[in-house]
Protein backbone atom coordinates (compact mmCIF):
# COMPACT_ATOMS: atom_id res chain seq x y z
CA UNK A 1 0.00 0.00 0.00
CA UNK A 2 1.53 3.30 -1.10
CA UNK A 3 1.54 6.24 1.26
CA UNK A 4 1.47 9.96 0.64
CA UNK A 5 4.65 11.45 2.07
CA UNK A 6 3.87 13.99 4.82
CA UNK A 7 6.11 16.56 3.19
CA UNK A 8 4.06 16.33 0.01
CA UNK A 9 0.64 16.59 1.68
CA UNK A 10 0.57 20.39 1.80
CA UNK A 11 1.60 20.86 -1.83
CA UNK A 12 -0.57 17.94 -2.88
CA UNK A 13 -3.59 19.46 -1.18
CA UNK A 14 -3.10 22.76 -2.99
CA UNK A 15 -2.71 20.90 -6.30
CA UNK A 16 -6.05 19.16 -5.71
CA UNK A 17 -7.68 22.53 -5.02
CA UNK A 18 -6.05 23.92 -8.15
CA UNK A 19 -7.78 21.22 -10.19
CA UNK A 20 -11.14 22.23 -8.71
CA UNK A 21 -10.54 25.93 -9.35
CA UNK A 22 -9.61 25.29 -12.99
CA UNK A 23 -12.70 23.11 -13.44
CA UNK A 24 -15.15 25.57 -11.82
CA UNK A 25 -13.60 29.07 -12.17
CA UNK A 26 -16.85 31.05 -12.21
CA UNK A 27 -18.41 29.34 -9.21
CA UNK A 28 -15.13 29.73 -7.32
CA UNK A 29 -14.98 33.41 -8.23
CA UNK A 30 -18.55 34.00 -7.04
CA UNK A 31 -18.02 32.24 -3.73
CA UNK A 32 -14.67 33.95 -3.19
CA UNK A 33 -16.11 37.40 -3.87
CA UNK A 34 -18.83 36.62 -1.34
CA UNK A 35 -16.19 35.54 1.16
CA UNK A 36 -14.10 38.67 0.48
CA UNK A 37 -17.19 40.82 1.03
CA UNK A 38 -17.84 39.01 4.29
CA UNK A 39 -14.21 39.46 5.35
CA UNK A 40 -14.06 43.13 4.46
CA UNK A 41 -17.29 43.86 6.35
CA UNK A 42 -16.05 41.89 9.34
CA UNK A 43 -12.95 44.09 9.42
CA UNK A 44 -15.24 47.11 9.05
CA UNK A 45 -16.87 46.01 12.31
CA UNK A 46 -13.56 46.66 14.05
CA UNK A 47 -13.39 50.18 12.61
CA UNK A 48 -17.02 50.83 13.66
CA UNK A 49 -16.25 49.51 17.15
CA UNK A 50 -13.14 51.69 17.46
CA UNK A 51 -14.94 54.77 16.08
CA UNK A 52 -17.87 54.21 18.45
CA UNK A 53 -15.50 53.84 21.41
CA UNK A 54 -13.61 57.08 20.73
CA UNK A 55 -16.50 59.26 19.46
CA UNK A 56 -19.56 58.07 21.35
CA UNK A 57 -18.82 55.80 24.33
CA UNK A 58 -15.85 57.60 25.92
CA UNK A 59 -17.42 61.09 25.47
CA UNK A 60 -20.58 59.68 27.09
CA UNK A 61 -18.56 58.58 30.14
CA UNK A 62 -16.94 62.05 30.27
CA UNK A 63 -20.13 64.12 29.92
CA UNK A 64 -22.53 61.64 31.50
CA UNK A 65 -24.89 61.83 28.49
CA UNK A 66 -25.23 60.53 24.94
CA UNK A 67 -26.69 62.15 21.85
CA UNK A 68 -29.45 60.65 19.69
CA UNK A 69 -27.38 61.32 16.61
CA UNK A 70 -24.47 59.33 17.99
CA UNK A 71 -26.66 56.33 18.86
CA UNK A 72 -28.37 56.41 15.44
CA UNK A 73 -24.96 56.56 13.73
CA UNK A 74 -23.75 53.52 15.67
CA UNK A 75 -26.94 51.58 14.90
CA UNK A 76 -26.85 52.47 11.19
CA UNK A 77 -23.20 51.53 10.84
CA UNK A 78 -23.54 48.15 12.58
CA UNK A 79 -26.80 47.32 10.77
CA UNK A 80 -25.42 48.19 7.33
CA UNK A 81 -22.28 46.14 7.95
CA UNK A 82 -24.39 43.18 9.18
CA UNK A 83 -26.65 43.16 6.12
CA UNK A 84 -23.79 43.28 3.64
CA UNK A 85 -21.92 40.63 5.61
CA UNK A 86 -25.00 38.36 5.43
CA UNK A 87 -25.02 38.74 1.63
CA UNK A 88 -21.38 37.68 1.57
CA UNK A 89 -22.11 34.62 3.74
CA UNK A 90 -24.90 33.44 1.41
CA UNK A 91 -22.75 33.85 -1.71
CA UNK A 92 -19.80 32.12 -0.04
CA UNK A 93 -21.70 29.09 1.23
CA UNK A 94 -23.83 28.67 -1.88
CA UNK A 95 -20.81 28.82 -4.17
CA UNK A 96 -18.80 26.41 -2.02
CA UNK A 97 -21.64 23.88 -1.96
CA UNK A 98 -22.23 24.06 -5.71
CA UNK A 99 -18.52 23.75 -6.43
CA UNK A 100 -18.01 20.77 -4.11
CA UNK A 101 -20.99 18.76 -5.35
CA UNK A 102 -20.22 19.53 -8.99
CA UNK A 103 -16.69 18.24 -8.60
CA UNK A 104 -17.93 15.11 -6.85
CA UNK A 105 -20.49 14.47 -9.60
CA UNK A 106 -17.92 15.16 -12.34
CA UNK A 107 -15.34 12.76 -10.93
CA UNK A 108 -17.89 10.05 -10.21
CA UNK A 109 -18.92 10.19 -13.86
CA UNK A 110 -15.28 10.16 -15.01
CA UNK A 111 -14.43 7.18 -12.81
CA UNK A 112 -17.50 5.29 -14.04
CA UNK A 113 -16.68 6.06 -17.68
CA UNK A 114 -13.14 4.84 -17.09
CA UNK A 115 -14.44 1.60 -15.60
CA UNK A 116 -16.44 1.02 -18.79
CA UNK A 117 -13.41 1.54 -21.04
CA UNK A 118 -10.97 -0.65 -19.13
CA UNK A 119 -10.73 -4.31 -20.19
CA UNK A 120 -12.09 -7.22 -18.16
CA UNK A 121 -8.55 -8.26 -17.28
CA UNK A 122 -8.12 -4.99 -15.35
CA UNK A 123 -11.43 -5.47 -13.53
CA UNK A 124 -10.45 -9.00 -12.58
CA UNK A 125 -7.34 -7.64 -10.87
CA UNK A 126 -9.28 -5.13 -8.76
CA UNK A 127 -11.87 -6.15 -6.13
CA UNK A 128 -15.37 -4.76 -6.53
CA UNK A 129 -15.20 -3.14 -3.09
CA UNK A 130 -12.15 -1.15 -4.17
CA UNK A 131 -13.93 0.03 -7.31
CA UNK A 132 -16.97 1.10 -5.28
CA UNK A 133 -14.72 2.93 -2.82
CA UNK A 134 -12.92 4.77 -5.66
CA UNK A 135 -16.20 6.06 -7.06
CA UNK A 136 -17.72 6.95 -3.71
CA UNK A 137 -15.70 7.59 -0.55
CA UNK A 138 -12.45 8.42 -2.38
CA UNK A 139 -14.19 11.03 -4.55
CA UNK A 140 -15.88 12.54 -1.49
CA UNK A 141 -12.59 12.66 0.41
CA UNK A 142 -10.76 14.24 -2.55
CA UNK A 143 -13.07 17.26 -2.66
CA UNK A 144 -13.71 17.68 1.09
CA UNK A 145 -11.44 20.82 1.27
CA UNK A 146 -13.66 22.66 -1.21
CA UNK A 147 -16.24 23.40 1.50
CA UNK A 148 -13.89 25.67 3.50
CA UNK A 149 -11.90 26.81 0.42
CA UNK A 150 -13.84 30.00 -0.53
CA UNK A 151 -14.06 30.98 3.12
CA UNK A 152 -10.33 30.42 3.56
CA UNK A 153 -9.49 32.47 0.44
CA UNK A 154 -11.91 35.25 1.34
CA UNK A 155 -10.84 35.36 4.95
CA UNK A 156 -7.23 35.42 3.79
CA UNK A 157 -8.09 38.73 2.15
CA UNK A 158 -9.80 39.73 5.37
CA UNK A 159 -6.67 38.79 7.28
CA UNK A 160 -4.49 40.93 4.98
CA UNK A 161 -6.82 43.91 5.48
CA UNK A 162 -6.98 43.31 9.24
CA UNK A 163 -3.20 43.01 9.56
CA UNK A 164 -2.75 46.20 7.55
CA UNK A 165 -5.17 48.02 9.82
CA UNK A 166 -3.47 46.59 12.90
CA UNK A 167 -0.06 47.79 11.72
CA UNK A 168 -1.50 51.20 10.87
CA UNK A 169 -3.21 51.49 14.28
CA UNK A 170 -0.29 50.43 16.49
CA UNK A 171 2.86 48.78 15.20
CA UNK A 172 4.03 47.37 18.55
CA UNK A 173 0.74 45.73 19.51
CA UNK A 174 0.35 44.37 15.97
CA UNK A 175 3.77 42.69 16.03
CA UNK A 176 3.05 41.14 19.42
CA UNK A 177 -0.29 39.75 18.25
CA UNK A 178 1.05 38.37 14.98
CA UNK A 179 3.67 36.23 16.73
CA UNK A 180 1.04 33.46 16.79
CA UNK A 181 1.36 32.87 13.03
CA UNK A 182 4.63 30.87 13.11
CA UNK A 183 3.11 28.67 15.82
CA UNK A 184 0.06 28.01 13.64
CA UNK A 185 2.24 26.84 10.75
CA UNK A 186 4.24 24.53 13.01
CA UNK A 187 1.03 23.00 14.41
CA UNK A 188 -0.32 22.35 10.88
CA UNK A 189 2.88 20.67 9.72
CA UNK A 190 2.92 18.40 12.78
CA UNK A 191 -0.75 17.53 12.28
CA UNK A 192 -0.26 16.58 8.62
CA UNK A 193 2.83 14.52 9.42
CA UNK A 194 0.91 12.53 12.03
CA UNK A 195 -2.41 12.13 10.20
CA UNK A 196 -1.45 11.44 6.56
CA UNK A 197 -0.46 7.76 7.07
CA UNK A 198 -3.62 7.16 9.11
CA UNK A 199 -5.93 8.62 6.46
CA UNK A 200 -4.18 6.53 3.79
CA UNK A 201 -4.89 3.44 5.85
CA UNK A 202 -8.52 4.50 6.47
CA UNK A 203 -9.29 4.88 2.75
CA UNK A 204 -7.80 1.45 2.01
CA UNK A 205 -9.81 -0.11 4.85
CA UNK A 206 -13.03 1.40 3.50
CA UNK A 207 -12.39 -0.36 0.20
CA UNK A 208 -11.69 -3.65 1.99
CA UNK A 209 -14.86 -3.29 4.07
CA UNK A 210 -16.91 -2.62 0.92
CA UNK A 211 -15.44 -5.74 -0.66
CA UNK A 212 -16.46 -7.93 2.29
CA UNK A 213 -19.98 -6.52 2.23
CA UNK A 214 -20.21 -7.01 -1.54
CA UNK A 215 -19.07 -10.63 -1.26
CA UNK A 216 -21.60 -11.33 1.48
CA UNK A 217 -24.44 -9.81 -0.52
CA UNK A 218 -23.47 -11.63 -3.73
CA UNK A 219 -23.06 -14.89 -1.87
CA UNK A 220 -26.24 -14.55 0.20
CA UNK A 221 -27.52 -17.95 -0.92
CA UNK A 222 -24.29 -19.70 0.06
CA UNK A 223 -24.15 -17.85 3.36
CA UNK A 224 -27.71 -18.73 4.31
CA UNK A 225 -27.87 -22.30 3.04
CA UNK A 226 -24.62 -23.21 4.82
CA UNK A 227 -25.47 -21.29 7.98
CA UNK A 228 -22.49 -18.94 7.69
CA UNK A 229 -24.29 -15.79 8.89
CA UNK A 230 -22.33 -15.50 12.14
CA UNK A 231 -18.99 -16.10 10.40
CA UNK A 232 -19.73 -13.44 7.76
CA UNK A 233 -20.87 -11.07 10.49
CA UNK A 234 -17.66 -11.68 12.41
CA UNK A 235 -15.56 -11.17 9.26
CA UNK A 236 -17.27 -7.86 8.56
CA UNK A 237 -17.12 -6.82 12.22
CA UNK A 238 -13.38 -7.53 12.47
CA UNK A 239 -12.60 -5.27 9.53
CA UNK A 240 -15.08 -2.66 10.78
CA UNK A 241 -13.35 -2.63 14.17
CA UNK A 242 -9.98 -2.01 12.52
CA UNK A 243 -11.51 0.85 10.52
CA UNK A 244 -13.13 2.19 13.69
CA UNK A 245 -9.84 2.12 15.59
CA UNK A 246 -8.02 3.92 12.79
CA UNK A 247 -10.81 6.51 12.66
CA UNK A 248 -10.52 7.01 16.42
CA UNK A 249 -6.76 7.49 16.06
CA UNK A 250 -7.35 10.15 13.44
CA UNK A 251 -10.08 11.70 15.58
CA UNK A 252 -7.79 11.90 18.60
CA UNK A 253 -5.16 13.71 16.59
CA UNK A 254 -7.78 16.08 15.18
CA UNK A 255 -9.27 16.58 18.66
CA UNK A 256 -5.88 17.70 19.95
CA UNK A 257 -5.15 19.83 16.89
CA UNK A 258 -8.38 21.86 16.76
CA UNK A 259 -8.43 23.13 20.38
CA UNK A 260 -4.74 24.00 20.25
CA UNK A 261 -5.23 25.90 17.01
CA UNK A 262 -8.24 27.62 18.56
CA UNK A 263 -6.28 28.69 21.63
CA UNK A 264 -3.33 30.31 19.82
CA UNK A 265 -5.18 33.48 18.70
CA UNK A 266 -6.62 33.88 22.21
CA UNK A 267 -3.11 33.83 23.62
CA UNK A 268 -2.25 36.55 21.11
CA UNK A 269 -5.23 38.65 22.28
CA UNK A 270 -4.08 38.35 25.92
CA UNK A 271 -0.59 39.45 24.93
CA UNK A 272 -2.02 42.45 22.99
CA UNK A 273 -4.18 43.49 25.96
CA UNK A 274 -1.17 43.31 28.31
CA UNK A 275 1.05 45.36 26.00
CA UNK A 276 -1.88 47.69 25.20
CA UNK A 277 -2.48 48.59 28.86
CA UNK A 278 1.18 49.47 29.23
CA UNK A 279 1.13 51.65 26.08
CA UNK A 280 -2.06 53.46 27.13
CA UNK A 281 -0.53 54.26 30.54
CA UNK A 282 2.61 55.57 28.85
CA UNK A 283 0.49 57.70 26.50
CA UNK A 284 1.78 55.90 23.40
CA UNK A 285 -1.70 54.66 22.42
CA UNK A 286 -5.37 55.47 22.95
CA UNK A 287 -7.88 53.07 24.53
CA UNK A 288 -9.64 52.86 21.17
CA UNK A 289 -6.40 51.62 19.61
CA UNK A 290 -6.19 48.76 22.11
CA UNK A 291 -9.82 47.81 21.45
CA UNK A 292 -9.30 48.00 17.69
CA UNK A 293 -6.11 45.88 17.65
CA UNK A 294 -7.51 43.30 20.08
CA UNK A 295 -10.70 43.00 18.08
CA UNK A 296 -8.76 42.81 14.82
CA UNK A 297 -6.68 39.99 16.27
CA UNK A 298 -9.87 38.07 17.10
CA UNK A 299 -10.90 38.69 13.50
CA UNK A 300 -7.53 37.38 12.32
CA UNK A 301 -8.15 34.29 14.47
CA UNK A 302 -11.12 33.36 12.27
CA UNK A 303 -9.04 33.17 9.06
CA UNK A 304 -6.48 31.16 10.99
CA UNK A 305 -9.18 28.71 12.02
CA UNK A 306 -10.76 28.54 8.53
CA UNK A 307 -7.37 27.96 6.89
CA UNK A 308 -6.72 25.35 9.57
CA UNK A 309 -9.99 23.59 8.70
CA UNK A 310 -8.97 23.49 5.05
CA UNK A 311 -5.44 22.28 5.80
CA UNK A 312 -6.89 19.72 8.18
CA UNK A 313 -8.75 18.12 5.25
CA UNK A 314 -5.61 17.92 3.11
CA UNK A 315 -4.34 14.50 4.28
CA UNK A 316 -7.65 12.77 3.54
CA UNK A 317 -8.08 14.76 0.32
CA UNK A 318 -4.65 13.92 -1.08
CA UNK A 319 -5.14 10.22 -0.31
CA UNK A 320 -8.58 10.16 -1.94
CA UNK A 321 -7.42 12.08 -5.01
CA UNK A 322 -4.39 9.82 -5.40
CA UNK A 323 -6.58 6.72 -5.36
CA UNK A 324 -9.03 8.23 -7.86
CA UNK A 325 -6.22 9.46 -10.12
CA UNK A 326 -4.71 5.98 -10.14
CA UNK A 327 -7.90 4.78 -11.85
CA UNK A 328 -8.23 7.74 -14.21
CA UNK A 329 -4.57 7.56 -15.24
CA UNK A 330 -4.74 3.88 -16.13
CA UNK A 331 -4.14 3.45 -19.84
CA UNK A 332 -6.16 0.67 -21.42
CA UNK A 333 -4.11 -1.75 -23.47
CA UNK A 334 -7.16 -2.40 -25.69
CA UNK A 335 -6.52 -0.82 -29.07
CA UNK A 336 -8.96 -0.23 -31.92
CA UNK A 337 -8.70 0.27 -35.64
CA UNK A 338 -11.05 1.73 -38.22
CA UNK A 339 -12.53 -1.46 -39.60
CA UNK A 340 -16.28 -1.70 -40.21
CA UNK A 341 -18.15 -4.99 -40.48
CA UNK A 342 -20.50 -5.62 -43.38
CA UNK A 343 -24.24 -6.07 -43.72
CA UNK A 344 -26.12 -7.33 -40.65
CA UNK A 345 -28.49 -9.32 -42.89
CA UNK A 346 -26.36 -12.47 -42.73
CA UNK A 347 -24.25 -14.37 -40.26
CA UNK A 348 -20.58 -13.53 -39.91
CA UNK A 349 -17.68 -15.76 -40.88
CA UNK A 350 -15.55 -16.56 -37.82
CA UNK A 351 -11.88 -17.53 -38.04
CA UNK A 352 -9.64 -18.43 -35.12
CA UNK A 353 -5.95 -18.76 -35.98
CA UNK A 354 -3.09 -19.96 -33.73
CA UNK A 355 -4.83 -18.60 -30.65
CA UNK A 356 -2.77 -18.58 -27.44
CA UNK A 357 -4.05 -17.37 -24.08
CA UNK A 358 -2.65 -17.74 -20.58
CA UNK A 359 -3.79 -16.44 -17.24
CA UNK A 360 -1.49 -14.04 -15.38
CA UNK A 361 -0.40 -16.87 -13.07
CA UNK A 362 1.00 -18.65 -16.13
CA UNK A 363 -1.62 -21.36 -16.69
CA UNK A 364 -2.03 -21.75 -20.47
CA UNK A 365 -5.66 -22.40 -21.41
CA UNK A 366 -5.48 -22.11 -25.20
CA UNK A 367 -2.42 -23.25 -27.09
CA UNK A 368 -2.46 -22.72 -30.84
CA UNK A 369 -6.24 -23.04 -31.26
CA UNK A 370 -7.37 -23.08 -34.93
CA UNK A 371 -10.84 -23.37 -36.48
CA UNK A 372 -13.24 -21.52 -38.76
CA UNK A 373 -17.04 -21.26 -39.00
CA UNK A 374 -18.86 -20.41 -42.20
CA UNK A 375 -21.55 -17.71 -42.12
CA UNK A 376 -24.88 -18.91 -40.73
CA UNK A 377 -23.47 -22.18 -39.37
CA UNK A 378 -23.91 -23.43 -35.80
CA UNK A 379 -20.88 -24.97 -34.10
CA UNK A 380 -20.88 -26.56 -30.64
CA UNK A 381 -17.73 -26.50 -28.52
CA UNK A 382 -17.32 -29.45 -26.17
CA UNK A 383 -14.50 -30.09 -23.76
CA UNK A 384 -13.58 -31.11 -20.24
CA UNK A 385 -13.07 -28.75 -17.35
CA UNK A 386 -10.29 -26.17 -17.96
CA UNK A 387 -10.14 -26.96 -21.68
CA UNK A 388 -10.60 -23.24 -22.46
CA UNK A 389 -14.27 -23.13 -23.51
CA UNK A 390 -15.36 -20.10 -21.45
CA UNK A 391 -12.05 -18.39 -22.16
CA UNK A 392 -12.80 -18.78 -25.85
CA UNK A 393 -16.14 -16.95 -25.42
CA UNK A 394 -14.34 -14.01 -23.74
CA UNK A 395 -11.82 -13.84 -26.57
CA UNK A 396 -14.40 -14.07 -29.37
CA UNK A 397 -16.43 -11.24 -27.82
CA UNK A 398 -13.20 -9.29 -27.17
CA UNK A 399 -13.63 -8.99 -23.43
CA UNK A 400 -9.93 -9.90 -23.39
CA UNK A 401 -7.25 -10.12 -26.07
CA UNK A 402 -5.03 -13.17 -26.72
CA UNK A 403 -1.31 -13.22 -26.11
CA UNK A 404 -0.84 -14.26 -29.74
CA UNK A 405 -2.88 -15.41 -32.68
CA UNK A 406 -5.93 -13.76 -34.24
CA UNK A 407 -9.70 -13.85 -34.23
CA UNK A 408 -11.38 -12.59 -37.41
CA UNK A 409 -14.94 -11.71 -38.32
CA UNK A 410 -15.53 -11.58 -42.06
CA UNK A 411 -11.77 -11.63 -42.50
CA UNK A 412 -11.09 -8.66 -40.21
CA UNK A 413 -9.07 -9.02 -37.01
CA UNK A 414 -11.15 -7.94 -34.00
CA UNK A 415 -8.29 -5.63 -32.95
CA UNK A 416 -8.56 -3.77 -36.27
CA UNK A 417 -12.27 -3.00 -35.87
CA UNK A 418 -13.62 0.37 -34.84
CA UNK A 419 -14.67 0.66 -31.20
CA UNK A 420 -18.25 -0.58 -30.77
CA UNK A 421 -18.24 -2.81 -33.85
CA UNK A 422 -17.82 -6.07 -31.91
CA UNK A 423 -20.64 -5.16 -29.51
CA UNK A 424 -22.87 -4.19 -32.43
CA UNK A 425 -22.42 -7.51 -34.28
CA UNK A 426 -21.63 -10.06 -31.57
CA UNK A 427 -23.79 -11.07 -28.59
CA UNK A 428 -22.78 -13.28 -25.66
CA UNK A 429 -25.29 -15.14 -23.50
CA UNK A 430 -23.42 -16.38 -20.40
CA UNK A 431 -24.45 -19.27 -18.22
CA UNK A 432 -24.98 -16.94 -15.27
CA UNK A 433 -27.70 -14.55 -16.43
CA UNK A 434 -27.62 -11.02 -15.01
CA UNK A 435 -30.77 -8.91 -14.89
CA UNK A 436 -31.12 -5.31 -13.76
CA UNK A 437 -33.64 -3.93 -11.29
CA UNK A 438 -35.78 -2.75 -14.19
CA UNK A 439 -38.79 -3.78 -16.23
CA UNK A 440 -38.85 -6.76 -18.58
CA UNK A 441 -38.72 -4.34 -21.52
CA UNK A 442 -35.78 -2.45 -20.01
CA UNK A 443 -33.84 -5.67 -19.42
CA UNK A 444 -34.37 -6.90 -22.97
CA UNK A 445 -33.77 -3.63 -24.82
CA UNK A 446 -31.19 -2.09 -22.45
CA UNK A 447 -32.24 1.33 -23.75
CA UNK A 448 -32.10 0.43 -27.46
CA UNK A 449 -34.82 1.85 -29.71
CA UNK A 450 -36.77 -1.37 -30.26
CA UNK A 451 -40.49 -1.83 -30.72
CA UNK A 452 -42.59 -4.00 -28.42
CA UNK A 453 -43.25 -6.37 -31.32
CA UNK A 454 -39.50 -6.93 -31.73
CA UNK A 455 -39.24 -7.58 -27.99
CA UNK A 456 -42.14 -10.09 -28.07
CA UNK A 457 -40.62 -11.85 -31.09
CA UNK A 458 -37.34 -12.32 -29.21
CA UNK A 459 -39.23 -13.50 -26.14
CA UNK A 460 -41.14 -16.05 -28.25
CA UNK A 461 -37.92 -17.42 -29.71
CA UNK A 462 -36.46 -17.72 -26.19
CA UNK A 463 -39.70 -19.33 -24.98
CA UNK A 464 -40.12 -16.48 -22.48
CA UNK A 465 -43.31 -14.94 -23.86
CA UNK A 466 -45.60 -17.18 -21.78
CA UNK A 467 -44.32 -16.30 -18.32
CA UNK A 468 -43.80 -12.63 -19.27
CA UNK A 469 -47.42 -12.35 -20.40
CA UNK A 470 -48.49 -13.86 -17.07
CA UNK A 471 -46.64 -11.19 -15.07
CA UNK A 472 -48.90 -8.50 -13.51
CA UNK A 473 -47.79 -5.76 -15.91
CA UNK A 474 -46.34 -7.75 -18.81
CA UNK A 475 -43.36 -5.99 -20.35
CA UNK A 476 -43.69 -3.23 -17.73
CA UNK A 477 -43.29 -5.62 -14.77
CA UNK A 478 -40.27 -4.83 -12.61
CA UNK A 479 -38.04 -7.80 -11.90
CA UNK A 480 -36.28 -6.72 -8.71
CA UNK A 481 -32.54 -6.61 -8.08
CA UNK A 482 -30.75 -9.20 -10.25
CA UNK A 483 -34.15 -10.52 -11.31
CA UNK A 484 -34.75 -12.22 -7.96
CA UNK A 485 -38.49 -12.51 -8.65
CA UNK A 486 -37.76 -15.02 -11.45
CA UNK A 487 -36.43 -18.55 -11.51
CA UNK A 488 -32.98 -19.38 -12.87
CA UNK A 489 -34.45 -20.72 -16.10
CA UNK A 490 -36.61 -17.64 -16.58
CA UNK A 491 -33.61 -15.38 -16.08
CA UNK A 492 -31.64 -17.36 -18.66
CA UNK A 493 -34.47 -17.05 -21.20
CA UNK A 494 -34.68 -13.28 -20.73
CA UNK A 495 -30.90 -13.05 -21.12
CA UNK A 496 -31.20 -15.05 -24.36
CA UNK A 497 -34.01 -12.76 -25.60
CA UNK A 498 -31.80 -9.75 -24.85
CA UNK A 499 -29.20 -11.15 -27.27
CA UNK A 500 -31.66 -12.31 -29.93
CA UNK A 501 -33.53 -8.99 -30.17
CA UNK A 502 -30.35 -7.37 -31.51
CA UNK A 503 -30.11 -9.87 -34.40
CA UNK A 504 -26.38 -10.45 -33.85
CA UNK A 505 -24.31 -11.74 -36.73
CA UNK A 506 -22.39 -13.92 -34.25
CA UNK A 507 -24.28 -15.36 -31.29
CA UNK A 508 -22.14 -16.93 -28.55
CA UNK A 509 -23.97 -19.17 -26.06
CA UNK A 510 -22.00 -20.26 -22.99
CA UNK A 511 -24.25 -23.08 -21.72
CA UNK A 512 -27.04 -20.51 -21.88
CA UNK A 513 -29.89 -22.98 -21.32
CA UNK A 514 -28.41 -25.00 -18.45
CA UNK A 515 -31.14 -23.92 -16.00
CA UNK A 516 -33.97 -24.68 -18.45
CA UNK A 517 -35.73 -28.05 -18.41
CA UNK A 518 -35.05 -30.27 -21.44
CA UNK A 519 -38.52 -29.84 -22.99
CA UNK A 520 -38.31 -26.03 -22.95
CA UNK A 521 -34.70 -26.19 -24.14
CA UNK A 522 -35.77 -28.30 -27.12
CA UNK A 523 -38.37 -25.69 -28.08
CA UNK A 524 -35.81 -22.89 -27.74
CA UNK A 525 -33.28 -24.71 -29.90
CA UNK A 526 -35.92 -25.51 -32.51
CA UNK A 527 -37.03 -21.87 -32.65
CA UNK A 528 -33.43 -20.72 -33.03
CA UNK A 529 -32.91 -23.27 -35.79
CA UNK A 530 -35.92 -21.82 -37.64
CA UNK A 531 -34.25 -18.40 -37.60
CA UNK A 532 -32.06 -19.73 -40.40
CA UNK A 533 -28.79 -18.01 -41.26
CA UNK A 534 -29.43 -14.72 -39.49
CA UNK A 535 -26.68 -15.54 -37.01
CA UNK A 536 -23.58 -17.64 -36.90
CA UNK A 537 -23.73 -19.50 -33.58
CA UNK A 538 -20.87 -20.65 -31.34
CA UNK A 539 -22.36 -22.79 -28.57
CA UNK A 540 -20.56 -24.01 -25.46
CA UNK A 541 -22.55 -27.20 -24.94
CA UNK A 542 -22.86 -30.01 -22.42
CA UNK A 543 -26.29 -31.55 -23.07
CA UNK A 544 -26.75 -33.85 -26.03
CA UNK A 545 -29.87 -31.91 -27.01
CA UNK A 546 -27.83 -28.73 -27.24
CA UNK A 547 -25.02 -30.43 -29.14
CA UNK A 548 -27.56 -31.89 -31.58
CA UNK A 549 -28.45 -28.32 -32.61
CA UNK A 550 -25.01 -27.87 -34.12
CA UNK A 551 -24.01 -28.38 -37.71
CA UNK A 552 -20.55 -29.29 -36.45
CA UNK A 553 -18.84 -30.03 -33.11
CA UNK A 554 -15.38 -28.90 -31.97
CA UNK A 555 -13.85 -31.16 -29.33
CA UNK A 556 -11.28 -29.22 -27.26
CA UNK A 557 -8.47 -30.91 -25.36
CA UNK A 558 -5.42 -29.19 -23.83
CA UNK A 559 -6.29 -25.87 -25.47
CA UNK A 560 -6.44 -27.27 -29.00
CA UNK A 561 -9.08 -28.72 -31.32
CA UNK A 562 -8.58 -32.44 -30.77
CA UNK A 563 -11.30 -33.41 -33.24
CA UNK A 564 -14.16 -31.93 -35.22
CA UNK A 565 -17.16 -33.22 -37.10
CA UNK A 566 -20.82 -33.91 -36.53
CA UNK A 567 -22.00 -35.19 -33.18
CA UNK A 568 -22.60 -38.68 -34.55
CA UNK A 569 -19.22 -38.80 -36.28
CA UNK A 570 -17.39 -37.90 -33.09
CA UNK A 571 -19.40 -40.39 -31.05
CA UNK A 572 -18.45 -43.17 -33.41
CA UNK A 573 -14.74 -42.42 -33.84
CA UNK A 574 -13.56 -40.57 -30.70
CA UNK A 575 -13.75 -42.53 -27.48
CA UNK A 576 -12.72 -39.57 -25.29
CA UNK A 577 -15.51 -37.42 -26.75
CA UNK A 578 -18.10 -40.19 -26.33
CA UNK A 579 -17.04 -40.77 -22.72
CA UNK A 580 -17.24 -37.07 -21.89
CA UNK A 581 -20.62 -36.43 -23.55
CA UNK A 582 -22.18 -39.56 -22.06
CA UNK A 583 -20.81 -38.61 -18.64
CA UNK A 584 -22.52 -35.21 -18.89
CA UNK A 585 -25.78 -36.87 -19.83
CA UNK A 586 -25.50 -39.54 -17.11
CA UNK A 587 -24.50 -37.21 -14.30
CA UNK A 588 -26.52 -34.22 -15.51
CA UNK A 589 -23.70 -31.96 -14.37
CA UNK A 590 -21.71 -29.50 -16.45
CA UNK A 591 -18.06 -28.93 -15.57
Amino acid sequence: MSRVKPSSTLLGGFRVLGVAIRREPWVFTLSTLGSVLFGALTVADAWVLGWSTDHVLLPAFTTGATTAGGLVAILALFLGVAILRAVGIVARRLGAGIMQYRMQATYRREVTRQYLTLPMSWHQRHPTGELLSNANSDVEAAWAPIAPLPMAVGTLAMMVIAIGQMLFTDLVMAVVGLLVFPLVMVVNVVFQRMSSPIYTRIQALRAELSEIAHESFDGAMVVKTLGRESEETDRFAAKARVLRDEGIRAGRIRAAFDPFLESLPNLGVLAVLGVGVWRVRSGAADPGDVVTVAYLLTIVAFPIRSIGWMLGEFPRSVVGFTRVSRVLDTVSDTTYGRGILGSPARGAALEVESLVFSHEKGQRLLDGLDFSIAPGRTVAVVGATASGKSTLTSLVTRLVDPQSGAIRLDGQDLRDLEQGQVAAHVSLVPQSAFLFDDTVRGNVTLGADLSDEEVWEALRTAQADGFVAALPHGLDSRLGERGTTLSGGQRQRLSLARALVRHPRLLVLDDATSAVDPEVEARILAAMRRRGGDSTMLVIAYRKATIALADEVLFLDDGRVADRGTHQELLSRNAAYATLVNAYETEGVAP
